[in-house]
């Protein structure tokens, strides 16, 4: 059960550190903020307004009982008073009734405080604050008329509830941007480490990288450098081993081949030519496959239209393709185009027909690739994208394999930080899925 809850807390908060961050300052000001006003408008906001809306209730009954004396004169001087001294304006309209619309807010606390001290003193009356601004129109039943009081809102409603909502509203809202801005520059070289990363995991030039931020982030940024400095010295060194090892192999190679010409026995000849061919493609694929993570600049570039082109060169009416264009990928082109093109390669070799699909699911790339061949056991997956490793049976009985397609692919695969998986095909051969980070 807990771990249910857990789950589905973690689902619904942001997974980007910045808005993590922003969560942790900005919940606390907001709980806060209600808090501090939930407390206001309950202790003392709603409480002065009842005190208020008493006192004004207990002036309206005295209008009332003036009104019910006899005496026209001191009823006329009383009511002169109160229209001056609280800006009350009283009239007696004779012959009316009240109202039948009925105007009060029952979300409004000023309504339901007056209404609920009217209805303690008053037995038939009607009121309006919203028709006028800054005034209440109330009417009360009397006698054989209606008395209509006029008075001011500030008589039921404290006038600093603004003014405390504008300070326990502006104050949190600085204190958020604040924290955004101070997050914002604290996160950016976290994001600047991890794109530079990410590009050098794609294996693109990073020209511009300084560690900057928090003691703890430069100090990830100076190991990010001296491992990224590590790596490429030992790429060169292995670029300059391979350009000497390619040397010092072709050479003996060719006095080889110079020397079979001399062979009077053709079959012999043959024999020996066809081991020295193949001694050679191997040495070609080799150098082809250590030289796969070499530099090349990163483009984008559409990758429908690249895979179509790899199809359109086999003229082969058996591959079949699944896919819709316009399909976008940002990478290393003729890489790509080497691992598609090994991967079609092995199934037109093995399978009679082949099937090409491209889709794009949610944050990648698919490119699935499945033929009619004899298939890889299942047991080999993992083996099969080694370097030079050849199954003994179904589709290793091919002499002209060395073993580096499949490497080749995966190797090329991983540097653009995708993935390579194997399966059994529905057409009953291999089924290759290649996915691709967007």
């Amino acid at each position: 059960m807990f771990y249910g809850l857990n789950k589905f807390i973690k689902n619904l908060l942001p997974k980007r550190l910045f808005y993590r961050g922003l969560l942790i300052v900005a919940i606390p000001i907001v709980v806060l903020q209600i808090t501090i006003t939930l407390v206001f408008f309950d202790s003392l906001w709603i409480k002065t307004n009842k005190g208020m809306t008493k006192s004004l209730v207990g002036e309206i009954v005295t209008i009332i009982d003036i009104y019910n004396s006899e005496n026209e004169y001191n009823k006329k001087i009383l009511t002169d008073l109160y229209n001056k001294n609280f800006s009350f304006s009283v009239r007696f309209l004779k012959n009316e009734k009240l109202p039948d619309i009925k105007v009060e807010r029952w979300f409004s606390p000023m309504d339901r405080t007056l209404r609920r001290e009217l209805k303690t003193r008053i037995n038939e009356y009607w009121f309006n604050t919203i028709a006028y601004k800054e005034v209440v129109d109330l009417r009360i039943k009397f006698k054989n008329g209606v008395l209509q009081i006029i008075f001011p809102k500030e008589r039921i409603q404290a006038s600093s509830l603004r003014i405390f909502a504008l300070w326990i509203t502006l104050p949190a809202i600085l204190m958020i941007t604040i924290a955004i801005i101070f997050l914002k520059n604290q996160t950016r070289p976290i994001i600047k480490l991890a794109e530079a990363s990410e590009r050098f995991g794609r294996g693109e030039e990073i020209k511009e990288f300084r560690p900057s931020g928090a003691l703890e982030i430069r100090k990830a940024g100076l190991e990010f450098e001296k491992m990224r400095e590590r790596i490429l010295r030992h790429l060169n060194q292995r670029s300059e081993m391979l350009s000497g090892i390619s040397h010092d192999l072709r050479t003996p190679l060719t006095r080889i081949k110079l020397q079979l010409t001399m062979i009077k026995d053709n079959t012999l000849s043959k024999k020996l030519s066809d081991d020295v061919d193949e001694m050679e493609k191997m040495l070609n694929e080799y150098l082809q496959f250590a030289s796969s993570g070499s530099k090349e600049k990163t483009e984008t570039f559409d990758l429908s239209e690249l895979v179509e082109n790899i199809i359109n060169k086999y003229e082969n009416t058996n591959i079949l393709k699944y896919f819709k264009k316009r399909i976008y990928f940002n990478g290393r082109r003729n890489l790509i185009q080497r691992c598609i093109n090994n991967l079609i390669n092995n199934s037109i070799r093995y399978g009679e027909k082949t099937k090409v699909i491209i889709e794009k699911i949610k944050s990648n790339i698919v490119i699935t690739i499945e033929d009619d061949g004899p298939g890889i056991p299942k047991s080999e997956y993992k083996n099969v994208t080694k370097p030079f490793y050849k199954i003994d049976k179904s589709r290793s009985e091919s002499k002209s394999s060395v073993g580096l397609g499949l490497a080749i692919s995966s190797d090329i695969t991983k540097s653009h930080g995708g993935d390579i998986n194997f399966s059994k095909s529905n057409l009953g051969g291999l089924k290759v899925m290649v996915s691709l980070p967007v």
